[in-house]
């Protein structure tokens, strides 16, 4: 090939560089048609990776909320209701309330262990003749719902709401999964999306997609990284081995009984003790209320009130709180230390801890995991409520094509690893 031939070659190549370049900086960027979900076992949200910012957006429902609750309800008229909805009535129609569908999703009623669920849930759980998996029982009503057709509700509304704010059909997702759940779990989250009207690309571990939101993945060298997830009802340990775009988890524990809603009834308890029993369905479900907005008070203050119609205005300060909830804020450090003794390190080998759900706000966790880690403070930049829906978004904006191109992770497990699970 002559030279003048591979000069215009050349030409041509830079000036198709230029014009990506030009059309990156100055045309509209596309749309996001791949969107990231955090279906929760408590809340869930939904959130996407904007091509030409790399700006992750959490999409708001109508009403402002980012997150909503992972709760559905058959209404005495027969129509489901989803999320805050179905929160509020839950109180006068607990039988048909349900909720936790994540921790029944892919699994054999003859795995429960049916003497726990009875006592934990209002609503019945069975087993389905057909399949032999748990389904919930739809009061005064012939049929049942699966924890599959809960969890696709949920998603259906999430997908709402990203169409509402897009203005464009979304049929494709990145969803999130505990790194514990095996291939069934796998399957039915990606057909309970499939029923909600979306075809899963890509199912990411959830530690791993919190990691992506802190841009652990940016990091040069090897770094051993620490998730402690602490949710509305769930504690989640896992601990990695990062690599550029390599996550390899290496051990992992939790407690599948320890989280804010735990935090929530030993508070609701004291206010009992102290202001005498509370039977009627609407009271109790205002002290519930009243706690919660309580606890977050007192995040970033000393003190707070209870103040609910029929109750006696109640002062509460950060250190009774802490005192109430002693033991179980102590129960927080149990799996962090076992996925340390399985690999056999010490605290002083973790170069980072990231904290990620709602409950990781109370400054007590935040203060023991900082002294257990020898005055390290954990990494809380990222949102906690929202780090594994960053992390997943970043990933859908990847697999989408949106620039700036990021890596996309690449996940491993240590063989024969398995969750320890801690009571």
């Amino acid at each position: 090939m002559g030279s003048g031939m591979m000069s215009i070659l050349g030409g041509s190549i830079l000036a198709l560089f230029v014009a990506g370049y030009i059309a990156q900086n100055r045309l509209p960027a596309p749309v996001p048609r791949i969107v990231g979900i955090d279906l929760g076992t408590t809340f869930s949200c939904i959130g996407v990776y904007h091509a030409g910012t790399g700006r992750v957006e959490i999409l708001a429902d109508n009403d402002g909320y980012e997150i909503i609750p992972s709760v559905v309800a058959r209404h005495r008229n027969g129509t489901w209701l989803v999320g805050r909805s179905a929160v509020a009535q839950a109180k006068h129609n607990a039988k048909n309330t349900f909720y936790d569908a994540k921790r029944f999703i892919g699994k054999s009623y003859a795995s429960l262990n049916r003497t726990d669920t009875s006592h934990r849930y209002q609503f019945v759980v069975e087993a389905n003749a057909t399949t032999g998996s748990p389904h919930f029982v739809v009061e005064s009503e012939t049929e049942a719902i699966d924890p599959e057709r809960v969890g696709a509700l949920i998603v259906a509304t999430l997908k709402k709401t990203a169409e509402s704010r897009l203005k464009v059909s979304v049929t494709k997702a990145v969803m999130s999964v505990p790194a514990e759940f095996d291939e069934k779990q796998r399957n039915a989250t990606i057909r309970a999306a499939k029923l909600a009207g979306l075809d899963v690309v890509r199912l990411i571990n959830e530690p791993t997609a919190a990691a992506l939101a802190y841009g652990l993945h940016n990091k040069t060298g090897v770094s051993t990284v620490m998730v402690v997830d602490l949710g509305g009802g769930t504690l989640d340990v896992s601990l990695l081995s990062v690599q550029g775009g390599m996550f390899v988890t290496m051990a992992m524990a939790g407690n599948n009984r320890l989280g804010g809603q735990d935090f929530n009834q030993r508070l609701v308890d004291h206010v009992i003790a102290t202001a005498g029993d509370v039977s009627d369905p609407d009271r109790l479900q205002k002290l519930y209320q009243g706690v919660e907005k309580a606890k977050l008070e007192l995040t970033d203050n000393q003190w707070a009130l209870i103040n609910i119609d029929d109750f006696p205005t109640m002062n509460i300060t950060r250190e009774q709180f802490e005192s109430i909830n002693a033991d179980l804020f102590l129960k927080v450090l149990d799996p962090v230390r076992r996925v340390l003794d399985v690999v056999k390190g010490t605290a002083d080998d973790v170069d980072e801890v990231v904290l990620v759900g709602g409950s990781t706000r109370v400054p007590r966790i935040r203060a023991l995991i900082r002294d257990f880690f020898g005055g390290m403070e954990p990494n809380v930049g990222v949102n906690p409520d929202l780090a594994v829906t960053t992390g997943v978004a970043l990933q859908a904006g990847i697999i989408g094509g949106a620039w700036p191109l990021q890596v996309s992770a690449i996940e491993r497990r240590n063989r024969n690893i398995e969750k320890i699970h801690l009571e």
